[in-house]
């Protein structure tokens, strides 16, 4: 499959993030995107105007009692979008997760900052 990002609607990445920012760990009040744990989103055109989508991401730990959840939910909010045909959700503990990935805007939620 050839990566054809440049294909992709001009607001399509961002239409993924969207769907991501609506995912949260139960027990964290912000979503996943926010709190570090996407490490890649990748999108493929395989028909004019229909995407698969791969996204690379960890979870806050291997033993998140979440861990079964969290990727269905990123499956599902994906798939909801118009044109994505397919999604692969790879999980991942390669670099290990750590607070310091958070964005700015998390770390004040949670009150690292």
């Amino acid at each position: 499959m050839e990566n054809n990002q440049d294909a992709t609607p001009p607001n399509f990445r961002d239409q993924i993030i969207a769907a991501l920012k609506t995912i949260h760990d139960p027990e964290i009040p912000v979503d996943i995107y926010e709190l570090g744990l996407i490490y890649d989103i990748s999108v493929f055109e395989v028909i004019p105007k229909t995407y698969n989508v791969y996204v690379r991401m960890t979870l806050t730990s291997p033993s998140c009692p979440s861990a079964e959840q969290i990727p269905v939910d990123v499956d599902k909010s994906i798939k909801a979008l118009p044109g994505v045909q397919d999604v692969q959700v790879e999980l991942t503990f390669d670099p290990p997760y750590t607070p310091d990935m958070m964005s700015e805007a998390a770390k004040l939620e949670l009150g690292f900052m």
